[in-house]
């Protein structure tokens, strides 16, 4: 891989992450912070991460991420950053594309926030019924 970068973009529910992806020392930035600082509440949401790279059994360390992401809680950023780097890697090598797809890496998750209804206290509340 030449000094070319690769970009995926990823959503899931209201979070958009925008991927970059390029040979490198392995350095993961997200919103110009580590990976690890940006989900410093959580060990888990940051290996997560990892899995489009274990899936191809490639070294996160041999590349440098750049992502920005926003919108949403951390959860639906890291699946929205987990989508854009698989679409990221599909694209610096085709051969990845069904690899990553077996490994449901590559579809977006289209489960979206219910709207508010007019005349309910939320999406589906209703008020209490009275009988009488």
């Amino acid at each position: 891989m030449s000094d070319n970068h690769f970009f995926g973009l990823g959503r899931r529910k209201s979070s958009t992450a925008r991927v970059r992806l390029s040979s490198g020392k392995g350095q993961f930035i997200i919103n110009d912070k580590s990976a690890t600082d940006y989900f410093a509440g959580s060990q888990q949401l940051a290996s997560e991460l990892e899995k489009p790279f274990s899936a191809l059994e490639l070294n996160v360390s041999e590349f440098d991420i750049s992502v920005k992401v926003n919108g949403g809680g951390h959860s639906s950023q890291v699946d929205a950053i987990k989508l854009g780097l698989s679409k990221a890697l599909s694209e610096l090598n085709g051969d990845f594309k069904a690899t990553l797809r077996r490994a449901e890496l590559l579809g977006r998750d289209p489960r979206e926030r219910e709207r508010k209804k007019a005349g309910l206290r939320s999406a589906r509340k209703k008020r209490q019924f009275t009988k009488r």
